[in-house]
């Protein structure tokens, strides 16, 4: 199968992505504009990132004193990826969108993702602009939302410093009041900024003529001083050079100054930054300080950012999973031409007889197939939650917010099930390559080495596990876990009366009265230490259980349409259901006995007998 028939099936049949053109948002789409975009996005693809992946690996940014440089390649991919919409599919007609469901857009934006990941997808500035659009005043919208939606502008999320990374009430970065007529700016209230930030994707290039960071600050007090934790973050729009309400430049650089670019393991051709706001290297009207707009109200930065947050933790997902299934594809195409040993026979090898192709041997194809479950598992948990955005957007008012819980839920899920499964994936195609697969000659060590961010960046596994146990399912007295229950529970009793499914549908049962329970007896004590100590094992398990759930699901929908599994595609979803349900199900049970126990081996050994 390829990539655009695994699309086809979910988008389509699973997840009858026509239905919502019953809905006015989408009523002038259909089946065939929704295949036009892909055909588009696939032919990109395929055309100006997928060549130049090895490219922009070994083609690293550099700084040449002035600016920073990257391989003409990128420069064309971003130019194809601007002309082609696709930065505001999803938005408005009278902002220059195209109207399209959310889950149309991510189903299109994968074939970049696989093609070269590296190159990107202007998943922050989309996020970026998605995040102006719902925070920012009218301005902030006309002058640079749209023109990041255009392509003309690029964007970025600054949020960790050095000192500082993920724990963002330690944020040192401070804006102060611009002058006595600071609230009188049309572009919004003006403040000063001072202070470093770290790790910024995409923090400097010269692809846009113009770059708007999303900057946490923190206001200080009335005695000028910050305030402890996370109450005086503040959010600023910064941007690299100074524009007015037109939205055109001034001729004149922000006070922002590429500090140095980080050296990477993997995403090499994205440049990755530190960058110093306010250190007077470029003065604005001749005064030191980064000129940033207020953006919502002070003190609550946290609360506009995670709105971008959210999207970008799904954009990781999708990244992870994506060069899962590249790693998977090159695998699949290695073992069916490599020829290596012999199969064991009755009596042994006999070595007379011509070697076979490595995937007629067992674990060969036991790897292949770890790989198409995950690979292919993920893509349907990343297009479900694609799904639940379109459903919250515009859906009927319940319905709407059953799917937006449910995405708060799944979201955690989202980011991290991809980014360690999707991972394995890469580490298997490298071992189905043998020796050959450490080498550079083959494409799946840089897959290896590019998905080994997605693990850390936009949270890390524990910050992910410490959300989904301590807050998501918790929220509103547990109810996004019930709905997500009733949802596992209804493919459940669809399924039970299927044949060859029903022993999954049996274990998935069981699986989900395992995860309930554990979640009760972590919280038995009421004590967030004792529940939180082992969150990484609890979001492990439940993100198996919510893929065996989603595997089935699929299964069930594919022995709708061929009862019989006569179809090559049927026969791969039931044999990645099986593999599922019989090797990775199980051990949800070992991750589950520690989380029920509240197990506190690993915070109880003293630090000086590690």
């Amino acid at each position: 199968m390829t990539l655009r028939t695994t699309l086809d099936f979910l988008l389509y049949d699973w997840l009858a992505a026509p239905v919502l053109t019953e809905r006015e948002r989408f009523s002038d789409h259909s089946r065939e504009t929704f295949d036009a975009v892909l055909d588009t996005c696939e032919r990109i693809a395929r055309e100006k990132y997928a060549p130049h992946n090895r490219t922009v690996d070994t083609q690293e940014p550099h700084f040449d004193g002035e600016k920073v440089i990257l391989p003409q390649a990128t420069h064309d991919a971003h130019k194809a990826f601007v002309e082609s919409g696709m930065m505001s599919a999803a938005q408005d007609y009278d902002i220059g969108g195209m109207q399209l469901p959310y889950t149309v857009q991510a189903a299109a934006n994968s074939f970049f993702a696989m093609a070269s990941v590296s190159i990107g997808s202007n998943m922050l500035t989309s996020g970026n602009a998605n995040l102006l659009m719902v925070h920012g005043t009218e301005m902030q919208k006309q002058v640079f939302a749209l023109n990041e939606f255009s392509g003309r502008w690029a964007g970025t999320m600054c949020l960790s410093e050095p000192q500082a990374g993920s724990s963002l009430s330690d944020v040192a970065t401070r804006a102060v009041p611009d002058g006595e007529d600071y609230e009188s700016d049309p572009l919004g209230p003006r403040y000063r900024l001072t202070g470093h930030k770290m790790w910024i994707s995409a923090g400097d290039h010269e692809l846009t003529e113009n770059i708007v960071h999303i900057v946490l600050a923190k206001i200080p007090d009335e005695n000028g001083k910050l305030i402890p934790g996370t109450r005086g973050i503040s959010l600023f729009i910064v941007p690299k050079r100074m524009v007015d309400t037109e939205g055109q430049l001034t001729g004149e650089r922000n006070d922002v100054a590429l500090a140095g670019l980080n050296h990477k393991l993997g995403w090499r051709g994205t440049t990755n930054t530190l960058l110093n706001f306010g250190e007077g290297k470029y003065p604005v009207g001749g005064k030191a300080g980064a000129v940033g707009y207020l953006v919502g109200k002070p003190g609550k930065g946290l609360a506009c950012m995670f709105h971008m947050m959210n999207e970008a933790r799904i954009g990781v997902g999708t990244a992870a999973t994506m060069l899962g299934m590249a790693g998977y594809y090159a695998s699949l195409d290695y073992a069916k031409s490599r020829p290596q040993g012999r199969p064991v026979g009755p009596e042994g090898k006999d070595a007379s007889r011509p070697q076979v192709r490595i995937i007629e041997h067992a674990d060969v194809r036991r790897m292949l197939l770890a790989q198409k479950s995950y690979a292919e598992g993920a893509l349907a948990l990343e297009l479900y939650c694609a799904r639940l955005v379109d459903e919250h957007k515009t859906g009927e008012a319940q319905a709407a917010d059953d799917a937006r819980l449910l995405l708060e839920v799944l979201t955690p899920i989202a980011k991290s099930w991809p980014s360690e499964w999707c991972l394995e994936a890469n580490s298997l195609a490298i071992q189905v390559h043998g020796g050959y697969g450490y080498t550079r000659d083959f494409p799946v060590e840089q897959y290896w080495r590019d998905n080994r961010l997605n693990m850390i960046h936009e949270g890390t596994h524990g910050i992910q596990a410490a959300d989904l146990l301590g807050r998501k399912v918790l929220m509103e007295e547990g109810r996004g876990l019930q709905l997500l229950a009733g949802r596992i529970q209804q493919t459940i009793a669809r399924s039970a009366s299927v044949p060859r499914l029903a022993p999954h549908a049996k274990a998935l049962g069981a699986a989900l009265e395992q995860v309930g329970k554990a979640t009760r007896e972590a919280w038995a004590t009421g004590n967030p230490r004792d529940a939180l100590i082992n969150a990484v094992p609890y979001m492990q398990a439940f993100g198996h259980m919510v893929l065996a759930w989603l595997w089935l699901d699929v299964a069930e929908r594919a022995l709708a349409l061929d009862a019989d599994a006569a179809q090559p595609a049927t026969a791969g979803r039931l044999g990645a259901t099986d593999y599922f349900f019989h090797y990775e199900l199980p051990k949800i049970g070992a991750w589950l006995q520690v989380v029920e126990s509240r197990d506190a081996t690993c915070v109880d050994l003293h630090e000086d007998a590690f």
